[in-house]
């Protein structure tokens, strides 16, 4: 039981730091986009 409680945390881990990492490049994108913007306006 605690091996399965274990490998659950452990994948709850892992997907929270790929969602923070995808937030993370939209924000860069976004980022960009915006500069871009600035730069043709």
């Amino acid at each position: 039981m605690r091996i399965i409680a274990a490998l659950t945390a452990l994948f709850a881990l892992a997907a929270c730091e790929t969602t923070e990492g995808f937030g993370r490049d939209l924000s860069n994108l976004g980022d960009s986009i915006e500069e871009e913007a600035e730069e043709n306006d």
